[in-house]
């Protein structure tokens, strides 16, 4: 007699078939941040993750940011973090511990990836000319020197990507006077999904995804189209820190992105729940004629 616990991961490959055939050799961007960027555990679990999507066909492209580590070392100078609206006042001294914190964490990520067996390049918003920005006011008051991506030149990306490495992106562009810039790692990842038509967007951070009643987490919403997006921003269902990440969620499906995903970086493995199983664990955000996959299959 076969032992049941292998039927059931038999199971779970066949589950995921469907979606490896669809999204085969289709490109991936990946959001990575949050906690999960800072529990050891987890973040081998993430880099996992892509490394398996890229083995079965995909093309992903990781995306990270590093918010949390830029904080501490800024503490670590006897400096104070500062923010305005949720973004962080950024003078020439905090740009240059941003960049240097932001490079550190792009190589450890680089070095996990090829780990695993998987041929790995961490670049820079500058590389290439990847990330053109302007200053990002915050309600019309001067935060220094974070950026608005302006322009996205994906060359780069899509030379690592045909001679088969996994590109690693840190959120760091350059405006037209060639001056740093840090940049949200939501917007960049939003922007570069757009520029490099990718099938898929997915943000990881410390969500679980979209609630339909932010206090109730049964009303955790699998799928949404746009215009159902649109409508609980609208309404008051969303509010806080939902509301960017969703306007960002729009945006990216009305510039070509198919599906986005927002997703709990804190549960192990929760790019592969969400990609792989009928139901998934995050929320979806589709066109409004997008597959609704986790239905097609049940």
């Amino acid at each position: 007699m076969i032992n049941q616990k292998y039927l059931d991961k038999a199971e779970v490959l066949i589950e995921a078939l469907p979606y490896i055939r669809c999204f085969n050799r289709k490109i991936v961007v990946i959001k990575y941040g949050g906690s999960a960027m800072l529990d050891d555990e987890l973040k081998k679990n993430v880099i996992k993750d892509a490394v398996l999507l890229k083995l079965v066909g995909f093309k992903p492209i990781i995306v990270h940011g590093g918010g949390k580590e830029i904080s501490r070392w800024v503490g670590k100078v006897g400096m104070e973090p500062r923010f305005i609206n949720g973004l962080r006042v950024t003078d020439k001294d905090t740009m240059e511990i941003a960049e240097m914190v932001l490079a550190k964490v792009n190589k450890e990520l680089v070095t996990l990836v090829e780990s695993l067996g998987v041929r790995a390049v961490g670049v820079s918003g500058k590389d290439g000319g990847l990330l053109k920005c302007r200053k990002k006011l915050s309600d019309g008051q001067d935060i220094g020197y974070v950026g608005e991506v302006e322009e996205v030149n994906p060359k780069v990306l899509f030379d690592l990507l045909e001679k088969d490495f996994l590109p690693i992106v840190f959120p760091v562009g350059y405006d037209e006077n060639y001056d740093s810039y840090n940049i949200n790692a939501d917007d960049a990842a939003c922007a570069i999904a757009e520029a490099v038509n990718a099938e898929k967007l997915a943000f990881l951070s410390d969500i679980e995804g979209v609630y339909r009643d932010h206090n109730d987490p049964s009303t955790l919403i699998s799928e949404l189209s746009v215009s159902e997006a649109e409508e609980l921003i609208q309404k008051g269902y969303v509010g806080g820190g939902m509301i960017p990440k969703l306007r960002n969620c729009i945006d990216a499906i009305e510039h070509g992105v198919s599906r986005v995903h927002i997703l709990d970086g804190r549960i192990p493995h929760s790019l592969l729940l969400e990609i792989f199983t009928n139901k998934g664990i995050g929320t979806a955000i589709l066109r409004e004629d997008g597959v609704k996959f986790y239905h097609e299959y049940e």
